[in-house]
């Protein structure tokens, strides 16, 4: 069984951790690899070659890069290409889910917006999974229930369709307690990229345990909505603060950026 991080950013788009840093802080964390998923707007032809030659050069038996990208598309959606270094060469969603899959790589749509399900439940094609708790942008504390539902409705078409839970890290004071434990012996690339094509992982977050399938307990579920509702209102609070403050020329503190960060 290895742990690892998925849907992760460097220095190579708009992350503030090297690659090099990033290997030295999930090391800390025990875990064996990571699954990166920089902007694929981020490079030309020279830079996405130094990222992948760079993902490889810091990856050896104890940690391994496993390089992707993270392609933006048509209505600010986001598709994630673990595996995936090419370009798509295209906005479409669908056709940059086609992308991912003739490149060999897993395509999860990152951080679904709410207003965005009932587009996803039109799409012919459908992606490898859906990134059901995004750390970031659902916070810490709990993901969005509404998120499982759009899961479990797809899989009424595609019942392989996988839940995955994704950090989405870019700051160094940002939250990083969600991981994936995988089941595979070794922190290869292929291994870890079969593992989780399979659904042979599961979300972790201290002692809670998530499967792949995404397919949780009603009370779980229930909780998980009490837990973001009144995480989302502090940061929707916070956020007004903020705005409020731009108007009237006030100057956020730069380490009160960094502890919101922390602490949601």
């Amino acid at each position: 069984m290895l742990r690892g991080a998925v849907h992760v950013h460097s220095t190579y788009s708009d992350g503030e951790f090297t690659l090099a840093e990033l290997r030295r802080l999930y090391i800390a964390a025990d875990c064996d690899f990571v699954c990166m998923t920089d902007h694929a707007e981020a490079f030309d032809a020279d830079q996405l070659a130094a990222y992948i030659a760079e993902c490889r050069l810091v990856s050896d038996d104890r940690f391994r890069f496993v390089a992707g990208l993270e392609y933006s598309c048509d209505r600010r959606m986001h598709v994630l290409g673990f595996g995936v270094t090419s370009p798509a060469n295209s906005k479409d969603p669908q056709e940059v889910i086609r992308h991912i899959k003739r490149e060999g790589g897993i395509s999860v749509i990152a951080h679904p917006m709410d207003s965005a399900f009932e587009w996803i439940e039109s799409f012919r094609e459908l992606p490898h999974g859906i990134e059901v708790w995004n750390s970031k942008y659902d916070g810490r504390y709990a993901p969005r229930p509404g998120t499982f539902h759009l899961l479990n409705r797809l899989q009424q078409r595609s019942p392989e369709l996988l839940g995955f839970y994704g950090q989405d890290m870019h700051y160094k004071k940002q939250y990083r307690g969600l991981f994936n434990t995988v089941r595979c012996q070794v922190a290869e690339r292929e291994a870890v990229l079969t593992a989780l094509a399979h659904g042979a992982y599961a979300g972790i977050k201290g002692d809670l345990e998530m499967p792949s399938n995404g397919r949780l307990p009603a009370g779980v579920l229930a909780r998980f909505g009490k837990l973001h509702e009144h995480s989302d209102r502090i940061r929707r609070l916070i956020k007004w603060a903020q705005k409020t403050a731009d108007e009237f020329g006030v100057p956020e503190p730069a380490t009160l950026k960094t502890q919101l960060r922390r602490i949601l």
